[in-house]
């Protein structure tokens, strides 16, 4: 499903729904609503753009220090061991190992300009090694899956967006995130590496999918063990702490590099700028067409329906107003994004719906989007199983940050 159907869906589903309810109530102000609705969401899209500039450029400029100061190689050396086993199908010292290595090292530091281009180099080496043509190999799914279960270790677009809408502390989202996204990654991984019968009980794989496990499961029983009113507190402590020493990294990385690291920042920080202009049409458009939808009564019928149905279980029901964005997140970054701020902007960045849509939003990759684009650059038609993995990756993201949430937000 694109981008330009989705928008299309909520003009038309909004305008029906009016059309229903003034047939229904004869309260014709519903069109009054909408239209102001639009006005608003324009001038939103337009302000959050403006106000992401400062905040953006400085994100990049530092990511472009990191880069250039050579952490994204450093993080594809130290990952070597692990992925040359998850990948067995390519030749010991391929120059795809690189590229598959530097595009998932680029993700993790959420380095999107940087991920793109390595990611689709990759992918043009493993259709050489590919035996046929037209059907994804091992290789190929096991790349794929990583790349839209999307795991990232500094969530930046999160911060900046949780910033601009007037969260008391952005960074605060940042181990919840982080617990999330490793989760929805290491689902992914293992049903691929189950289906594709990679021995997990390899010393090499056994001792990083255990450290994973063992270091969310530390996470999670720090944080039990904290009073409810310290959680947030030190969590973001933590967090902030933990974003420092990363920025610190990076300027160390540069002088060892002997770079001009103000110059490089200086560099990144126009590509930030750039960036935060290019987007300002496709929030707007996005945002106007879900402030219809949300205007029209819609967006309330979707989530009360859905509160009705977890209700019957006996379920809490107040992660359900967060919940349109886990189900966008798949078809569209776009929409989920736009989806993420709507509710931040209706309920507040720092409530627990606006909290729980940036773990939703950050958890996992575009699905659609990411096997798109990647599978369409080398022609493959047969997927085979990359799109039922990836969307259990989603599927287990979206259910561990609500529980997630739950536990740090409460």
């Amino acid at each position: 499903m694109t981008l330009n159907y989705i928008w299309i869906g909520f003009f038309v589903i909004a305008f029906v729904v009016a059309i229903f309810k003034v047939i229904f109530t004869g309260d014709y102000t519903i069109f009054t609503e909408m239209v102001n609705a639009l006005f608003d969401a324009s001038k939103t899209g337009f302000e959050i753009s403006l106000g992401l500039t400062g905040i953006l450029s400085f994100w990049l400029g530092f990511m472009k220090i990191g880069e250039k100061g050579g952490v994204v190689n450093a993080l594809a050396r130290w990952s070597s061991p692990v992925f040359s086993r998850l990948l067995p199908d390519i030749p010991k010292g391929h120059p795809v190992i690189g590229s598959i290595f530097m595009n998932l090292a680029a993700n993790m530091l959420n380095l999107d300009n940087a991920a793109t281009p390595l990611g689709l180099k990759a992918m043009q080496e493993l259709q050489e090694l590919n035996e046929k043509k037209d059907t994804a190999s091992r290789s190929m799914i096991m790349f794929m899956v990583l790349n839209a279960s999307g795991f990232t270790i500094i969530p930046v677009s999160l911060l900046v967006y949780r910033a601009q809408l007037g969260a008391a502390n952005p960074a605060d989202i940042f181990i919840p995130v982080m617990i999330t996204t490793m989760i929805a990654t290491l689902t992914g991984l293992l049903f691929v590496c189950i289906k594709q019968r990679i021995n997990l009980l390899d010393k090499v794989l056994l001792g990083f999918i255990g450290g994973v496990i063992l270091l969310i499961a530390a996470i999670v029983y720090w944080i039990q063990s904290l009073p409810q009113e310290k959680i947030s507190v030190y969590s973001s402590l933590v967090a902030n702490c933990l974003l420092l020493c990363i920025l610190i990294s990076f300027l160390i990385s540069g002088f060892r590099k002997k770079i001009n690291v103000y110059e490089v920042f200086i560099e990144g920080a126009k590509e930030g700028f750039k960036t935060a202009v290019m987007i300002i049409p496709y929030l707007i458009a996005i945002l106007a067409g879900i402030a219809l939808f949300r205007a029209s009564g819609a967006m309330s019928y979707l989530t009360g329906g859905l509160a009705h149905v977890v209700s019957a279980f006996g379920l809490p029901t107040n992660w359900v107003d967060a919940f349109p964005t886990a189900i966008m997140k798949p078809l569209s970054g776009s929409g989920s994004r736009g989806l993420m701020i709507d509710a931040m902007k209706t309920y507040g960045a720092d409530s627990f719906v606006g909290r729980l849509s940036c773990a939703f939003q950050g958890t996992t990759d575009t699905t659609f989007y990411v096997v798109a684009v990647y599978y369409g650059a080398v022609n493959i038609k047969n997927t085979r199983y990359t799109i039922p993995a990836a969307l259990l990756a989603d599927l287990a993201g979206a259910v561990a940050a609500i529980f997630v949430c739950y536990l740090f937000f409460g």
